[in-house]
């Protein structure tokens, strides 16, 4: 029998025919993939170098694809950022696992060197060229452009027709791409949805993008902080497989075992390691240099570590966007009646530092009141728009009964209403569940730190929509009062026959015994207010100040926004509160004519009532007088 002949294939083009794991699964996909691994690359360059980023973006239909029912779509994309030296371009674009974040312990959009290089392979075997890539550094008097492919055999990028060339930037990159897909704008797969939710999570950057023939839009930054990433914070042992822990030990080539577990991982001290011998590590492995490790001292070590209780990680590397920047920001994504934001402090889950961001909001004009919320989810500042329902997000949400904060929800589900949900979760260590990137492996303590984090913004939620309830409650006992209160007051003084002054009393005295209920409302919405402001003085001790147009519509801790006042001396009521009012009104104009036929029914009744009581008293009296007179006449007969 022959030998099987064994070959061997580069990175490259191992990807290049597993595109699908990297987010090309599709045309709808291929798009959106694109577009996010060039704007993920711009941001992070941006905030390394402290650059407020001013983003360009140009979706275009330029032709028919290569492959059926696909278009050529051409991708622009431009940034301010530092931009990138000429020997860099072709490593960055076209070389897989190529990046200087890759492995690092840090809080950064980018971490694989996959993605953009997957890109540019989709754009090579789609449309027969990679990415025209165009940059310029400070150092540069001239930008320089040119064509990138991928050497998929030998996973390195080839630099074609490169040129130098006159650009008015100062520094940045330009990136466009031509590549068979389809445009989806909307729902979660959607080109607009990716761009809301980044100006989200990034209320420092300015957006400027035009999407097939849509007029262009702007999007202004609302804040100028620009968030600096902690530096990498090293691995927890108790987070890493045996394999993983063989293949980390190989990047310290001869150390000896206790500086690599002191150097190599989280928290590991001189205390650590004794511990580890108590636990049954032995002592000539502690000085052994780590080239001379077999298999079975490997597993044997790591055995050992897994067993001894070890101190958590720092939470010092995580990076919030904080409840500030997202109470201005989310006003980007239209007109906001209410929202609510939560920060959670950092935490550990599964030995990895975590923070936990929710951002409730619900909008005037946007949504149906029986459609689900929308959900918007984030991992390190990037929207996830795929794979929803495997994500710990997700189930996260659907575990909260919403219901007890005052929304619609059916069992096991999102709940039901005009609102946005953004949650976004932060580590250094993310545990996605495929290469791509698409959906957060959903382990029970994440889940539950989501969850407190959801219920936390619920519970202002909830606050702002018993609110709500009161001031409504108010108005229909108000609308009570001044509809039906003179009608029983007119029938009643027509029946008794009373004067206008007593008139005038009847109607005080019942507007003051009807007011009741009213007044006690009026106290529980003033005190109400009174609690706002404190918690609203309360934030600005704290440092959280937000804009004039935030200022409008105050933050009930960091949360449930007003609308904005009316010119005249007294405010508006709210939108629901009006609904109700103009509801309350029609049905008491409508039993208003009601209770006035009614009434005048019930006095014709009364009226000839009482005069037949009258006729009937008057007879009685004729009888009794005639009486009193014959007995008068008889007596005096006697006499």
């Amino acid at each position: 029998m022959a030998k099987s002949k064994i070959t061997s294939s580069s990175t490259a083009e191992y990807f290049a025919k597993n595109l699908q794991q990297v987010g090309f699964s599709s045309p709808v996909k291929a798009v959106l993939t694109t577009l996010k691994e060039a704007v993920d690359n711009s941001l992070d360059a941006c905030e390394e170098e402290g650059i407020p980023p001013e983003l360009f973006v140009s979706i275009k239909k330029v032709g028919k694809g290569s492959q059926r029912n696909t278009d050529l779509i051409e991708i622009i994309i431009e940034d301010n950022g530092p931009g990138l030296d000429a020997d860099m371009l072709p490593k960055v674009f076209g070389e897989y696992l190529a990046s200087s974040k890759f492995g690092r312990g840090q809080c950064s959009r980018g971490q694989q060197g996959i993605g953009i290089s997957a890109a540019t392979t989709w754009a090579q075997l789609t449309n027969a060229a990679g990415v025209t890539v165009t940059s310029k550094t400070k150092r540069m008097r001239k930008a320089i452009t040119g064509l990138i492919d991928v050497d998929i055999k030998g996973n390195k990028g080839v630099f074609r027709d490169k040129k130098s060339v006159d650009w008015e930037k100062d520094h940045g990159l330009r990136v466009e791409f031509r590549i068979d897909g389809r445009v989806q704008l909307n729902g979660d797969g959607g080109l607009l949805t990716y761009l809301e939710g980044t100006t989200l999570v990034n209320p420092h950057l300015s957006l400027r993008y035009q999407l097939l023939d849509n007029e262009e839009v702007k999007v202004d930054r609302v804040s100028d902080d620009i968030p600096k990433v902690p530096p990498p914070t090293l691995p927890h042992p108790h987070t890493m497989k045996l394999g993983e822990f063989i293949t980390h030990a190989g990047l310290f080539g001869k150390m000896p075992l206790t500086n690599f577990l002191k150097k190599g991982f989280s928290r590991v001290t001189d205390n650590t390691i004794k511990e580890l011998v108590s636990n049954g590590l032995q002592k000539k492995f502690l000085k052994e240099s780590l080239n001379k490790f077999n298999e079975q001292d490997y597993k044997s070590v790591f055995q050992i570590i897994q067993k001894t209780p070890l101190s958590n990680p720092s939470t010092r590397s995580v990076l919030t966007v904080g409840e500030e920047s997202l109470a201005k920001s989310i006003r980007r994504l239209g007109e906001v009646d209410f929202f609510s934001v939560v920060t959670r402090k950092p935490r550990i889950c599964d030995f990895k530092p975590v923070v936990v961001e929710v951002a409730l909001a619900r909008f005037v004009n946007r949504g149906e009141a029986d459609s689900p919320i929308q959900l918007l989810r984030f991992a390190n500042r990037v929207p996830l728009q795929f794979d929803k329902g495997n994500c710990a997000i997700t189930k996260a949400i659907e575990s909260v009964n919403w219901r007890s904060y005052g929304l619609q929800q059916q069992r096991n589900s999102v709940p039901v209403g005009p609102y946005i949900f953004a949650v976004a979760v932060t580590s250094p260590f993310i545990k996605f569940k495929n290469a791509s990137k698409e959906t957060i492996d959903a382990s029970e303590e994440l889940v539950e730190e989501i969850r407190l984090a959801c219920m936390r913004a619920g519970q202002k939620l909830s606050r702002h929509i018993k609110k709500e309830a009161k001031e409504a409650d108010l108005e229909r006992k108000l609308a009570h009062i001044e509809s039906f209160g003179p009608i029983l007051v007119e029938g009643l003084v027509e029946l008794t026959k009373s004067s206008e002054a007593r008139k005038k009393r009847a109607e005080e005295g019942l507007a003051k015994l009807l007011g009741r209920d009213s007044k006690a409302a009026e106290k529980d919405l003033k005190e109400a207010d009174q609690k706002l402001a404190a918690l609203k003085e309360k934030q600005k001790a704290k440092g959280i100040v937000l804009d004039e147009a935030a200022e409008k519509a105050p933050v009930e801790e960091s949360g449930g926004a007003k609308k904005k006042s009316s010119t005249k001396k007294t405010a508006s009521r709210k939108s629901a509160t009006k609904a109700v009012k103009k509801t309350t009104k029609k049905a008491a104009s409508k039993k208003t004519t009601t209770k006035k036929a009614a009434a005048k029914k019930t006095t014709k009744k009364a009226a000839a009532k009482k005069k037949a009581t009258k006729k009937v008293a008057k007879k009685t009296t004729t009888k009794k007088a005639a009486k009193k007179k014959t007995t008068a006449k008889k007596a005096k007969k006697k006499r």
